[in-house]
């Protein structure tokens, strides 16, 4: 007897032949002036159909399906397990973060060069989650073009080191002020925005921002991007085998060592490193003060955060500029790291990832978003073997996710305060 998700089930499946056979099955091959269309292998076709089949089966008993998925956390032997008091909770967070950094600090000095420059990548993506962290998970504002503020601080590095000859650190605090406007332009169109409309405005300003790059030519250099970004100095030390700018020195002939170029990636690991940790306890001392409750007031509910008296203006413009701030000052770090940057650097799909990783790590969760960041940047470098299927995995870890532990891997917890019973 069918069953009454059969329906559905054979719609879903032949959907997924209609979708997966054209972009896995079928192949342009270019033959001198003509493009020839070439048919799947066996391999392929059976690959489809199991993969429909697996589409088929999991809709028809969905139901059985989510409820034995539903049950998963009893398996974990803590999940019955009280709470543990607020207190005790931030003082361990606060402790496994410590841990964290003094790990940090010494470790670039035993591994491969490769190892701190991704270190260095996840340290600018943690900066970066925990700024959309206070517009999306402490504010409730879905952002979906939250990489315009990256690119606005890329570019306000380059752009000042090629025309003006800006060092870096002077051009860190204007690319985070200048990223820090936008944020608080955008925030004026979306003061009565919420939901999926906010989220449909703030991703078409992060394709103007990308467009308006790729388009102005004259001044960003458009698809060609701009190169030649001066990495940062040490109180007038270069870390380059000669030096660039006249009246400084290089960092090895003044401590009499050998040239290495592992010390540059070092040195901007720890740039990296002391930024992520600033913003992390601004940001942090944002959350136990007035606005960040604030933040969190708006977010549970609007209407009742207004009839106490708070304004929505100033609340969600403070989200959005604060968290603009601290994307303009992982843009103009990456800007420094990779020595070019364009366009393609700041394309939706970083917004995205972004977004998973503050959703992944648990919203308004600091620790979560900190490993999550390293999960979501560390993961698909160790399974490089993968990498044509690597969209496919984060999607499917997501869904998985979000079904098992849909509050996060760190979940951020309230504050409980407990009334005495007046007698």
């Amino acid at each position: 007897m069918a069953t009454p998700n059969f329906k559905h089930a054979l719609f879903c499946a032949i959907v997924t032949i209609v979708i997966a056979y054209p972009i896995l099955g079928l192949n342009l091959v270019a033959e001198s002036t003509r493009v020839i269309v070439e048919g799947a292998d066996t391999t392929t076709v059976i690959s489809v159909f199991a993969a429909a089949l697996v589409v088929f089966l999991f809709q028809l008993f969905r139901d059985r399906i989510m409820a034995s998925l539903g049950g998963l956390p009893k398996l974990n032997p803590f999940a019955d397990r009280e709470h543990m008091p607020e207190s005790k909770r931030a003082r361990l967070e606060s402790w496994v973060l410590t841990g964290i950094v003094v790990l940090a600090l010494f470790w670039p000095f035993f591994v491969s060069r490769g190892s701190v420059d991704l270190a260095t990548l996840v340290l600018i993506y943690i900066m970066l989650a925990l700024g959309l962290n206070v517009v999306v998970g402490l504010a409730g504002l879905l952002d979906l073009g939250y990489v315009a503020f990256y690119a606005v601080g890329a570019y306000t590095f380059a752009l000042l080191s090629q025309y003006a000859g800006v060092s870096f650190w002077m051009a860190l605090p204007i690319g985070a002020c200048l990223a820090a406007l936008f944020g608080l332009v955008l925030g004026f169109p979306v003061l009565r925005l919420r939901g999926d409309y906010l989220a449909i405005v703030t991703l078409g300003f992060g394709e103007i921002i990308r467009i308006l790059l790729n388009n102005w030519t004259a001044l960003t250099g458009g698809p060609n991007g701009i190169g030649g970004i001066p990495d940062p100095t040490l109180f007038g030390m270069e870390f380059g085998r000669r030096v660039k700018e006249e009246g400084n020195t290089s960092f090895h002939d003044t401590f009499g060592i050998a040239y290495s170029s592992e010390h540059k990636v070092i040195f901007l690991y720890l740039i990296a490193l002391i930024l992520a940790v600033i913003t992390a306890l601004i940001i942090r001392r944002f959350m136990r003060m007035p606005v960040g409750r604030a933040w969190e007031a708006l977010r549970e509910d609007e209407i009742a955060a207004r009839s106490l008296g708070l304004s929505r203006t100033a609340v969600k413009l403070s989200a959005f500029t604060i968290g603009a701030f601290f994307a303009g000052f992982a843009g103009t770090v990456f800007a420094s790291k990779q020595g070019f940057i364009s366009p393609e650097s700041f394309v939706f799909l970083e917004s995205a990832i972004i977004l998973a990783i503050v959703v992944l790590g648990g919203m308004g969760s600091q620790l979560g978003v900190v490993l999550a960041a390293i999960a979501v940047t560390i993961l698909p470098e160790l399974a490089r073997e993968f990498s044509d299927f690597r969209m496919l995995v984060f999607g499917a870890a997501m869904v998985l996710m979000m079904v098992w532990r849909p509050q996060g891997l760190m979940p951020m917890r309230r504050t409980h305060i407990q009334l005495r019973r007046q007698e």
